[in-house]
């Protein structure tokens, strides 16, 4: 079956089909992250170029890391370094990059649907490395694949989702996703950090305390606050948000005994996840790191019409 489709924006354009190919193509190609040689010739003469205009660690490195291993050229650009600290336009930057003929730009952006804005000037493919509040498709397919490297389905599973819901891109993609895939999803977090009418976003609880999100879940997966999102404060202090919304290994006992933890990260340790959590056995937050390569490995792979993997 192709993939038909030649950007990746939104997990919310994507259908249950679309991302069950991508996450079977990304669990092959973790097969190439375990070798000796880490490298094949799938996208060997195409271009990447990664436009990044937010900071990033580990989204950037990771598609980075994925191009190179499928011998792709990959191109960084960070809005510090590029011509936007002069006041070039969005639309400007991808016109004089698409001059350069590259197959691929990978984008983060502030603004929510600038990649649909710029799908329309240009013919090359775009993939959304997360834009404003909008959705961050990556981050929302590897979860699943983390998620389904434990219990093996997506089906029938309870996901708790906690945190600053309102401005997580990572919160809607994974909602987009996993409910199309037969999770249940139950939201908690402070009231000011709800967004109202989330539950028209699929299977979606929102619950009035933290316990009720995560009592007998099968995922518990916890958010940074977004400060920088905010733009005023949406919560009294990070110690009295740590108190009711913050993951430790008292409250962790409602969710399943075999439960796993995760978290898209940066982590605000003691905030969000106490550290005994962070680095306990029921944390999958490394396991989510490994498994992005692999899952941006796919995405490149199905917009650009790669050849079988090697």
């Amino acid at each position: 079956m192709s993939f038909r489709h030649k950007h990746i924006i939104a997990l919310r354009d994507l259908s249950k089909d679309d991302i069950e190919q991508l996450l079977n193509t990304a669990e092959s190609m973790r097969d190439i992250n375990s070798r000796e040689i880490k490298k094949v010739p799938t996208l060997r003469g195409k271009t990447i170029i990664n436009l990044f205009y937010e900071s990033s660690t580990r989204t950037r490195t990771s598609f980075e890391i994925a191009g190179k291993r499928l011998s792709a050229d990959t191109v960084n650009i960070a809005s510090s370094s590029s011509s936007a600290t002069k006041g070039e336009t969005l639309a400007d930057t991808a016109l004089n990059l698409l001059a350069m003929k590259p197959d691929i730009i990978v984008m983060r952006h502030a603004v929510s649907g600038s990649h649909y804005f710029l799908a329309e000037k240009v013919n090359c493919s775009i993939i959304n490395a997360g834009d404003g509040t909008h959705e961050h498709p990556s981050q929302g397919l590897l979860d699943m694949l983390t998620i389904k490297d434990k219990f093996g389905r997506l089906d029938g599973l309870k996901v708790a989702i906690v945190g600053d819901i309102t401005h997580s891109r990572v919160a809607r993609s994974n909602i987009q996703g996993l409910t199309k895939l037969g999770s249940s999803i139950f939201l908690a977090g402070p009231p000011t950090m709800i967004p109202p009418g989330v539950e028209r976003l699929g299977n979606v609880t929102v619950c009035a305390t933290m316990k009720e999100a995560i009592q007998d879940a099968d995922v518990v997966m916890m958010l940074r606050i977004q400060q920088e999102r905010q733009g005023k404060t949406l919560m009294p202090n990070a110690r009295e948000y740590s108190r009711y919304f913050g993951l430790n290994s008292q409250n962790l006992q409602y969710a399943k005994p075999d439960a796993m933890v995760m978290h898209p990260g940066p982590i605000n340790r003691g905030v969000e996840m106490s550290s005994y959590v962070v680095d306990g056995n029921q944390s999958h937050i490394l396991k989510q790191v490994e498994n992005g390569v692999a899952v941006r490995m796919a995405m490149l792979y199905h917009v650009c019409g790669g050849t079988a993997v090697e």
